[in-house]
């Protein structure tokens, strides 16, 4: 017998649709040479601190004497509920698994979780943990559930060994995010007194929120002058803008260019027009499709993968969580099929080979997200499932579609006096062709009919202006900067040239993964960290504490640190790092937090940690103790106010600079403060004046 492990109960009933005959049997199918059960997802998760280094009096309260912790070997069990008690129907489910797994009559165990890392070790896990003694491992891989798919991919698995660096990579990312999670979460929540989620991807995601808020927060517009010429030839109205700008100072520089350029000729010197094809979009990959679907329809990224895995799991899509817009060149004849199977639908596709379409070396695990020939009706959809459906099929009608579509490219070039060439560029679409059946926002933009050597009117006049602030993130600007976070922005337009964005993929640069990156910027909205309001991302208050308190406790989890983590990873799966290899990269990062640096008491930013005592209050004699937000006295229930902010102009007050100040009077002098006026740094001495701290210099 052969036991098929599904990752969930819904992959489980596709797997026993495809072989057919086979009778359930409690939370198990089996008949026809096969036994199918199921996981429900993570049935084991890692142990938590506790597990290794137990608290003194047994408890489970976040205390600094087991931080950091770096097991030298990682051990999982059974997920536990929020009560830290393991769940009744996961210790049924694994029960089942282990009894099957053991069966004298079963020589084959086959791993059907989910076609990814995550999927690959979620099976592994519960294999190892329930196998008494070795036997055949097999992995069944699966672009798509539909049941011809499963049909020959059973007939074509490969041993388990085969996915073993794609083992690797699961197990090392695990570790390494629970060793920032649990060791830097527990460490900063203890010293802010405050659940800070710091996390290796989640932080880097809400800072960079964080950044560009405060960069539009903080920005002052700037007025200057541009030069246009707006005037008609014959009624058509030509707009000409120079390529030169003038400072608000400079307005007198730019009457000058102003009449130098009205004083000379206007003469259209080139006129190109050609006929030409334009041509579709790539296809869809997971994170491609969610821009669209965001910025269209205002979907958020969860909604739509939830909605694309649900489809995926009905067969009517392939694999969701891919990074490639390519197909694989082995997937020709599955192609042809789903080309003739969306024939039936009315639509004119042909198949087509090309590099735009098929590239071998732009596929990593999986092919581009596309249709199954397995067609869902409307009436077995919901809205939501019609839309994700439509996007993706009217996508791969486009890339397939047997009518070109045809523009009429236009090009003008008009010299003004010998001093400044302009160009004006059209197009007109002339045949429809692909455009019909996929979005294609540009607007036909038609030129003034100019010959080459027409005389153009010109009036040329300065036009003041503005500079804007940098745009709030979107879920499509957002996803961009998470797959390169080192790509300039305006460069992360669609175009054919994707050699670098792919390599910076196939890198590791980029934040999170596609089965990853949807969960955890989920979680920050949860944590209270950012808001989605229709496609657009802004900070929450919470999400500012979160980064100035790490910036305050000198943790730093930039896109820098994060992405040589994510290329340390990327070398485990390519075989030329070690799971220890990359693991003692984040123990290393991670020592260095709790590392403590001796600095000059004037430079000290350490502000200690929540609860501690600092001194005496100089109102009540009560304790001043370490607050969320400063110091403050523990008398305040009965009416002292004495405070002390841990951040005073932008400099945060160390915790030894408030000892000296409530033990003398006064601090040692301190660096780095920010004047709100000059925006000038300073240095200052604090000391305390009818139980105020004040600044003397």
């Amino acid at each position: 017998m052969k036991l098929i492990i599904a990752e969930k109960p819904s992959l489980a009933r596709n797997i026993v649709s495809a072989i057919g005959n086979l009778s359930k049997k409690g939370s198990y199918y089996e008949g026809n040479g096969y036994i199918v059960t199921w996981a429900f997802g993570h049935l084991f998760s890692l142990k938590d601190i506790e597990d290794y280094s137990p608290n003194e009096d047994g408890s489970l309260r976040w205390t600094l004497k087991n931080i950091p912790c770096f097991p030298k070997k990682f051990e999982f069990g059974l997920k536990k509920d929020q009560n830290k008690q393991v769940d009744a129907g996961v210790k049924r489910q694994f029960e089942t698994i282990k009894s099957l797994c053991n069966r004298s009559d079963v020589d084959t165990i086959i791993n059907a979780g989910d076609s990814d890392r995550e999927g690959e070790i979620i099976i592994r896990i519960c294999v190892e943990k329930a196998l008494n003694e070795k036997k055949n491992f097999k992995r069944l891989w699966l672009p798509d559930q539909t049941d011809e798919t499963i049909l020959s991919a059973l007939g074509e698995m490969k041993d388990e060994k085969e996915y073993e660096n794609l083992a690797n990579e699961g197990f090392a990312r695990t570790y390494i995010d629970w060793l920032y999670g649990v060791n830097l979460t527990r460490f900063a929540t203890l010293k802010s007194g405050t659940l800070l989620r710091v996390g290796r991807v989640i932080v880097p995601i809400v800072k960079a929120i964080y950044d560009r808020d405060m960069a539009i927060r903080n920005f002052v517009p700037d007025i200057y002058y541009a030069i246009v010429s707006k005037t008609g030839n014959d009624g058509e109205e030509i707009e000409l803008t120079s390529k030169n700008k003038f400072d608000k100072k400079d307005l007198q520089k730019a009457n000058m260019l102003c009449d130098k350029y009205n004083q000379s000729v206007a003469v259209v010197t080139e006129k190109k027009k050609k006929k030409d094809s334009l041509k579709p979009g790539k296809l869809y990959s997971l994170t491609k499709l969610q821009n669209v679907l965001g910025k269209k329809y205002k979907m958020s990224m969860d909604q739509s993968l939830k909605i694309v895995q649900d489809l995926y799991e009905k067969g009517y899509v392939t694999y969701p969580r891919t990074n490639s817009e390519y197909l694989a060149t082995a997937e020709q004849d599955k192609v042809k099929k789903i080309i003739n199977t969306i024939k039936t639908l009315g639509y004119p596709v042909e198949f087509k080979f090309s590099k735009t379409i098929f590239d071998d070396s732009k596929i990593e695990s999986h092919s581009a997200l596309t249709p199954t020939f397995k067609i869902p009706k409307k009436e077995h959809l919901t809205e939501e499932e019609f839309i994700v459906y439509s996007t993706i099929l009217r996508r791969f009608v486009a890339v397939f579609c047997a009518e070109e579509c045809v523009v009429e490219k236009n090009e003008i070039i008009i010299n003004v006096g010998g001093f400044e060439d302009f160009t004006l560029k059209g197009m007109v679409i002339k045949e429809k062709g692909w455009t019909k059946y996929d979005d294609y926002s540009k607007k036909d933009k038609i030129l003034p009919e100019l010959e080459k050597g027409d005389v153009v009117e010109i009036n040329f006049k300065p036009v003041e202006k503005e500079t804007t602030p940098p745009k709030h993130y979107t879920i499509e600007t957002l996803n961009n900067y998470l797959k390169n976070p080192f790509k300039e922005e305006k460069q992360n337009a669609e175009t054919d040239d994707d050699i670098e964005e792919y390599k910076a993929i196939f890198e590791g640069l980029e934040l999170g993964t596609e089965a990853t990156r949807t969960g955890i910027i989920d979680n920050a909205k949860k944590s209270g960290y950012i808001s989605l309001k229709k496609d657009v991302y802004t900070i929450l208050p919470q999400g500012e504490y979160l980064i100035e308190a790490l910036m305050r406790m000198n943790i730093s989890m930039d896109k820098y640190k994060t992405s040589e983590l994510g290329k340390a990873l990327k070398k485990v799966f390519r075989g030329e790092y070690t799971i220890d290899d990359s693991v003692k990269l984040a123990e290393d990062e991670i020592r260095e937090v709790f590392t403590k640096k001796e600095v000059p008491i004037e430079k000290d930013t350490d502000d200690g940690f929540f609860g501690e005592k600092v001194g005496v209050c100089p109102l009540c004699g009560c304790d001043v103790t370490r607050t969320t937000f400063g110091y403050g006295c523990s008398g305040y229930k009965d009416g002292c106010k004495f405070s002390i902010n841990n951040v005073i102009l932008g400099r945060v007050i160390s915790k030894a600079n408030v000892m000296m100040l409530l033990k003398d009077g006064k601090t040692s002098k301190i660096e780095g403060f920010i004047s709100k006026k000059t925006g000038k740094e300073f240095s200052a001495f604090l000391k305390l004046e009818n139980g105020r701290a004040v600044f003397e210099f």
